[in-house]
Order: structure tokens, then sequence, then C-alpha cells
């Protein structure tokens, strides 16, 4: 997989036009990036989707429905996973410092979607991920990825701290 490492301004919209437009004015486009790192810790195999970017009276209301793939680990096995997050978009970006939002359009007209595509993406990524539903995962002896080799450690060991309650149980 080649990622771009695009220029940081890759995500830095300026929206000068739509800040001088009337309130209600509202401007449709489209994200198509494929092999694209938003932040340090957040690189997507894609990222598209629809984009509105609406005036509103405290600043750009800016929703979309974007699909990110990114890769994740199986939390059984940690094989690489390929997913697809949708991830749903409703911010505003506010032109009023007065006004409480967490984003905010300063004096440039420049719009910066990556700190909030980055928050949007992590929280919509889930964290057990499989990378399919009869996951052997991994020995818990030697560290063999079960789906991908068999070995030989013995399956009914356990662990000294629980042999008392075994032995209980083997007592009832």
């Amino acid at each position: 997989m080649t990622t771009h490492y695009l220029h940081p301004r890759v995500f830095k919209i300026n929206v000068g036009f739509l800040l001088s437009a009337p309130v209600g004015t509202s401007q449709d486009s489209t994200f198509e990036f494929p092999d694209v790192r938003v932040a340090d810790d957040v690189t997507l195999h894609y990222l598209r989707g629809p984009l509105r970017m609406s005036r509103t009276k405290e600043g750009i209301l800016v929703q979309a429905t974007l699909h990110a793939g990114l890769e994740n680990e199986c939390y059984r096995c940690l094989d690489a996973v390929a997913v697809d997050s949708v991830v749903l978009v409703e911010e505003l970006f506010a032109t009023n410092g007065d006004v409480d939002a967490e984003f905010h359009i300063f004096d440039d007209a420049i719009m910066d979607m990556a700190p909030l595509l980055r928050a949007e993406i992590l929280m919509n990524t889930d964290e057990r991920v499989l990378c399919r539903e009869d996951c052997k995962g991994l020995c818990p002896e030697c560290g063999i990825n079960r789906n991908h080799q068999t070995c030989t450690c013995d399956e009914d060991k356990i662990d000294p701290r629980l042999e008392a309650l075994k032995r209980l149980l083997k007592a009832e």
C-alpha cells in the first residue's frame, strides 16, 4: 500500500466565498481521497463521500456521510482486517469567538477539517473487530496464530493459580 502523505493543507478549505454569501446558502462537494493520511495516527485506504457546507448566522455547518477505509487488527489473532467505517459528520465551524463551538474559522476564512475528521474516525472505529466469525485466535502458550498453523501445546493446561479451583470443581 502506498500512502500519499499529502500536504497538511489538503483538508483545509477556503470558505471565504461561503462566508460572504447570505445565510442559508450551501455548497455541495465530494471527498474522494485514495490512501490518505488524515493525522499522524490516522492513515486511511480511502476517504470518500458527499459533503455539504451551509452558511448559518454562527458560521459554517458541515454535514457529511463519509466512508473511511482503515486497517484494524483482529482482537483474537491480531491479523490485519480491512474495515469500511461510515462516519457521520455534523459540526458547526463558528466564525465568532463568542459562539460555543469546538471548531472555528478565523479571519483567513480557512476551515481545517483534519482535526474534525480525525476525531470522528477515531470515535467510530470499532475496537473489537474479528477477521472472521470462527477466528481461532492465538495460542496462549506459544503465541502461534491458530488460523494459519497448529501447535502441540496442551490445551488442558491450567494456570497454576487456578489449580485449587479446578480441584474444587472436580470434587462436586
